[in-house]
């Protein structure tokens, strides 16, 4: 388990600077026949640049916050596509509420989310998980609530190592997040923070063609490593 801040400048200029910084931190692991996952949309020029430095498969894992009913800017939890929802129990516990005051809530997002994923991927099917070194990517890390939600999805799809790697994250949330994968890369973890986009210089909202964009850059990887998944497959035993 590491988490490391050492030698880093902030703010990062942008998104894909901090990316190429945290995929020398990434390479050092010695990952085996690892994939890259990006949450987004944040999170996707990020992971771009870790998985070229790499030279492996990326793509989206698209996840979604669960709001408080009547609050729904105060998440209580998040799901990732693939998984079930990951909830704050110790914040329900101070709203009163239970898991089913959230049914509702979370088959919205479950909606959502399904919309979100045919967007990014149509019907592409994700890298394959089961039995690979997973390296999950964001921009940033505040409250943590979407990346264990990712982290949860894809170590119940037999993810053999599960990685968080972000530029930057809050130090009680990397903390706190540190038993939720087999490693933690975290460039810097301030002690003042209010929010991922004041350490970088320039933190534009990005667009679903923004995404598109950056997964189309790197869908020959991809597709080959699938290709080369089906074949696996095929062998016999």
């Amino acid at each position: 388990m590491g988490s490391s801040g050492h030698g880093v400048r902030l703010p990062f200029t942008d998104r894909a600077e901090a990316g190429r910084v945290l995929a020398g931190r990434v390479a050092s692991l010695g990952l085996t026949d690892p994939v890259v996952l990006a949450l987004p949309r944040g999170g996707v020029p990020v992971a771009h640049e870790v998985a070229d430095r790499l030279g492996v498969p990326f793509d989206v894992l698209v996840t979604r916050k669960i709001g408080c009913p009547g609050q729904p800017e105060l998440g209580v939890g998040a799901i990732a596509e693939g998984g079930e929802p990951v909830l704050d129990a110790g914040l329900l516990r101070q709203l009163g509420l239970t898991e089913r005051d959230l049914d509702s809530t979370a088959r919205r997002e479950r909606a959502e989310l399904a919309r979100r994923v045919t967007t990014y991927r149509g019907g592409r099917a994700l890298p394959r998980v089961s039995g690979r070194d997973v390296v999950v990517v964001d921009d940033g890390l505040a409250t943590g609530g979407t990346a264990r939600a990712a982290l949860a999805a894809v170590r119940a799809e037999g993810a053999s190592r599960v990685v968080l790697a972000v530029p930057v994250g809050a130090a009680q949330t990397v903390l706190e997040i540190s038993g939720d994968a087999d490693d933690v890369v975290v460039l810097a973890a301030p002690s003042a923070f209010r929010a991922v986009g004041q350490w970088y210089q320039h933190f534009e909202q990005l667009t679903d063609a923004d995404v598109l964009e950056l997964l189309s850059e790197r869908a020959d990887v991809t597709d080959r490593a699938q290709v080369t998944d089906k074949d696996k497959s095929r062998k016999p035993r």
